[in-house]
């Protein structure tokens, strides 16, 4: 596919698809409460769609008349074994968690998904799940896909260090917890996204969050309600560095969740000198508007306990890098490398393609700055942030063409970002 270059600004109104990790876990609860859930604005992307159809094959009636998702759920116990793999198509975020809420479920399954996603390692999921009593096997030591796991309904709960700083093994954790008998503790390594935190009370649950300390006592149960899904601050990222470093921008975004555990983009814009304004606040919902214009930026450091709120936007950053004054450092984040790719290296080998200068490192990268891009051909590998983050490169460019292989990638989370760039974009 052959990609926009040479942009000579963007300006309009953009509101993003749902927030996926809100989209994944409101189709997980609707499945595990009591009674009808209706999702509205939830992200119809692909990765979430197979979520939908593994409940749906475990026996959830889940339907979609495009405006709104209705769910009969009737408890963990109601799940049926299903007639044949569960299919987590691209889904490291389906595989995980649904690990987790089959923990006590007692027949097996078999999970499986593409090529890239059974490259992805499982086993801090399952190390943690064998020891509740999980009969979890997968492919080498890293219990990659295909996942065969053969729950109990005799779950133990645990007390648990995460190693790594990982909402999606939390999560998977909390699943689990929900249905053994006694108090499960489960201590983070840093504070990640606390959707699933959220939704449990929201859907009726109890639990205790402390700092860094979760407790929670099974079992319980969940009752249905209404989930309004905002946007995905993860897809407003694009937009948000489109905006700052093409020239001549200005984007609003309307509806961006801004839950507290996921905002760290927002503080590395301030803290490179962009112009961003916050408006619209809804504290009850945690969303926002968002407006950003042309900024001249400059570098900075990116590390700690500010890695897991932003690391899905890590690429995109990286990008808003290379067109910073000066060098700016990434750390701690190396959990990049078993995301959909090595986005330390692929990010890295994408860029630097395109004029670059970035120097991967064991946990990261050093950006230096400020870099005219140019032309190249560019691979997605199947990682739909890769893509997206090679289309915002091209408009920066006017010297050759930008060529992106596996376009199609950047269906997995937003299948209108063509669309959306389209509208805001003048050559």
């Amino acid at each position: 596919m052959k990609l926009q270059t040479n942009c000579k600004g963007l300006n309009g109104i953009i509101r993003v698809p749902g927030d996926k990790s809100i989209s994944h876990r409101s189709i997980i609860f609707g499945s595990l409460a009591h009674g009808t859930t209706k999702v509205y604005d939830i992200l119809r992307g692909e990765d979430v769609l197979s979520t939908i159809q593994v409940f749906r094959d475990l026996g959830v009636s889940i339907q979609d008349d495009g405006q709104v998702i209705t769910i009969e759920g009737k408890g963990f116990e109601a799940f049926q074994q299903p007639k044949n793999d569960l299919d987590m198509g691209n889904s490291g975020t389906s595989t995980r968690l649904i690990a987790g809420v089959l923990a006590g479920s007692p027949f097996p399954v078999t999970m499986v998904g593409d090529d890239s996603l059974s490259k992805r390692p499982m086993d801090r999921v399952a190390i943690p799940l064998r020891e509740m009593g999980v009969t979890v096997q997968g492919q080498t030591e890293r219990d990659m896909l295909p996942l065969h796991l053969h729950g109990t309904k005799d779950l133990q709960p645990i007390h648990y260090s995460l190693p790594v700083a990982s909402a999606q093994v939390k999560s998977a954790l909390l699943f689990a917890a929900m249905q053994a008998e006694g108090e499960s503790v489960i201590l983070e390594k840093e504070l990640t996204r606390n959707h699933t935190e959220d939704m449990i009370q929201q859907f009726g649950g109890r639990i205790s969050v402390k700092d860094k300390e979760i407790r929670l006592r099974g079992p319980q149960s969940f009752q249905a309600c209404e989930v309004t899904v905002p946007g995905d601050i993860s897809s407003a990222a694009f937009w948000l560095v489109a905006g700052l470093i093409v020239p001549n921008s200005q984007i609003r975004l309307e509806n961006v969740g801004i839950n507290e555990t996921r905002t760290g983009i927002l503080e590395v814009i301030e803290k490179m000198g962009g112009k961003l304004q916050i408006l619209d606040l809804d504290p009850l919902a945690k969303a926002a508007t968002l407006v950003v214009e042309t900024s001249d930026l400059h570098g900075t450091e990116i590390s700690g306990d500010l890695i897991p709120r932003l690391i899905d936007e890590l690429p995109i950053i990286a990008l808003l890098a290379t067109q910073a004054s000066g060098k700016t450092i990434i750390k701690d984040a190396e959990e990049l490398k078993v995301k959909e790719t090595d986005r330390i290296q692929v990010v890295a080998d994408s860029l630097n393609a395109m004029g670059a200068s970035i120097t991967p490192t064991e946990d990261g990268m050093i950006i230096e700055g400020k870099t005219p891009l140019h032309g190249a051909s560019l691979q997605t590998f199947g990682d739909h942030r890769i893509g997206m983050m090679g289309a915002i490169a091209a408009l920066l460019v006017s010297d050759g063409e930008v060529e992106l292989a596996r376009a199609e990638a950047i269906n997995t989370s937003y299948p209108s970002f063509f669309a959306d760039l389209e509208k805001v974009s003048h050559a």
